[in-house]
């Protein structure tokens, strides 16, 4: 077992030992996402997989959020906000806007992107070292703003 995996499960015990249920409820969706993938593909993850799906669960939250601030939800917005909370304590330290700024321009550099058909070789490079450390989809956009401007 991986040990970010690990570290979900042994905080689920906590969780249920502390009678915490709304952030049981959050640890159980996590091992319910990485379980669904280990049945599917019959293969156990490893933390750069696990570390892939608290990704996409962070990225899924904040896209309800917009959806449900803009039907005037509210209530079902601070509860995604909470969920991104929990996740995110099992994800990397979130890097700053300078030091993504310096990995872009590194990547830049390194693949000699010049134009936006260079946009996928330069997400390419930026992806392995971002993974749950950004958000990819700001980071897409500051690379096209680089590309354009």
């Amino acid at each position: 077992m991986s040990a970010l995996k690990q570290r979900i499960t042994d905080d689920m015990k906590a969780a249920m030992k502390s009678g915490d249920k709304p952030r049981l409820g959050v640890i159980r969706l996590i091992l319910a996402a990485i379980k669904q993938i280990e049945v599917d593909e019959r293969i156990a993850l490893d933390d750069a997989r696990v570390l892939s799906v608290l990704d996409k669960m962070v990225k899924q939250r904040r896209d309800s959020i917009a959806q449900y601030e803009s039907a005037g939800r509210s209530e079902l917005a601070d509860q995604e906000r909470f969920e991104i909370g929990i996740i995110q304590e099992y994800l990397p330290q979130q890097l700053s806007d300078d030091e993504i700024s310096a990995l872009i321009d590194e990547a830049m550099a390194a693949t000699g992107a010049a134009s936006m058909k260079d946009m996928g070789k330069i997400m390419g490079m930026l992806k392995p070292k971002l993974q749950g450390r950004a958000d990819m989809g700001a980071v897409s956009a500051r690379i096209k703003q680089k590309l354009s401007g």
